[in-house]
């Protein structure tokens, strides 16, 4: 098929999936393997910073790429969830529930998803995507650094081992200190093995998916060492498999 067609220049994968040559798959599996051991634990740490069950991350993890893998255009681009979409679903989650009480969280989330497909949709049609080169730089890190904050401070309780209830970054924040007293020692010791273990791994091990062998390491230790029993906080049972598809809810819609 001609790469100037109509149809590849929607969907780019019929143009080279005809020039694919066997050669390439061995390379591919392992990229794909490679691809699977650091995304996986990250995405399902995203589901956690974004409100939703550790479970639904396993949909992020390789809905995107297979998307883009026939949609696409770069061979290069790196597409995954980030924590910046984890924070705003959180945030967009969270209104959603408030204005309508009887709405699950797995339908809101399943609502914002269509909502956030269909912009995008428009956006590429309307080839809105030039439109990220006026935004300058300086916003661009003040937002960053706004939403690392945020991630910091909303992660901070899980790392001591503290239940607070939610009310807004700085409230949070007087909430956390507060209770610092607190804190599950057992589970800040894990915590900070956890980082000490991630730096290492990334001075004298680069190449080695960190996140993916920490996460081992810690369900390894929970299951031998008894840490929930020690007073560590852990995630507990995760349900088998993906979540159930659900449909979103039209009166969302509007």
């Amino acid at each position: 098929m001609s790469p100037s067609s109509p149809l590849s220049s929607l969907v780019p994968a019929t143009s080279w999936l005809a020039r694919y040559q066997r050669d390439w798959l061995a390379p591919d599996v392992i990229a794909g393997l490679t691809t699977a051991a650091v995304v996986i634990p990250k995405a399902m740490a995203y589901a956690t910073i974004a409100g939703l069950p550790l479970q639904v991350g396993l949909y992020t993890a390789f809905v995107p790429l297979i998307v883009y893998a026939v949609l696409g255009s770069s061979a290069t681009l790196s597409v995954s969830t980030t924590t910046t979409i984890a924070i705003l679903t959180a945030a967009a989650l969270g209104e959603a529930l408030a204005a309508h009480p009887g709405v699950s969280l797995a339908t809101a989330a399943a609502t914002l998803t269509v909502l956030v497909g269909l912009m995008l949709m428009l956006a590429r049609l309307l080839r809105l995507g030039g439109i990220a080169r006026f935004i300058s730089d300086p916003v661009l890190t003040g937002f960053k650094a706004g939403i690392g904050l945020v991630i910091v401070v909303d992660q901070l309780p899980k790392l001591l081992g503290l239940h607070i209830d939610k009310s807004g970054f700085l409230r949070d924040l007087l909430a956390i200190a507060g209770h610092i007293p607190e804190a599950s020692l057992p589970t800040v010791l894990v915590a900070v093995a956890s980082f000490a273990a991630i730096a290492l791994m990334h001075r004298f091990t680069p190449r080695a998916p960190a996140p993916l062998v920490v996460v081992a390491g810690a369900i390894a230790a929970s299951l031998l060492l008894g840490l929930a029993d020690a007073g560590a906080s852990v995630v507990g049972a995760v349900p088998a498999g993906l979540a159930a598809v659900t449909p979103p809810d039209r009166l969302l819609l509007v």
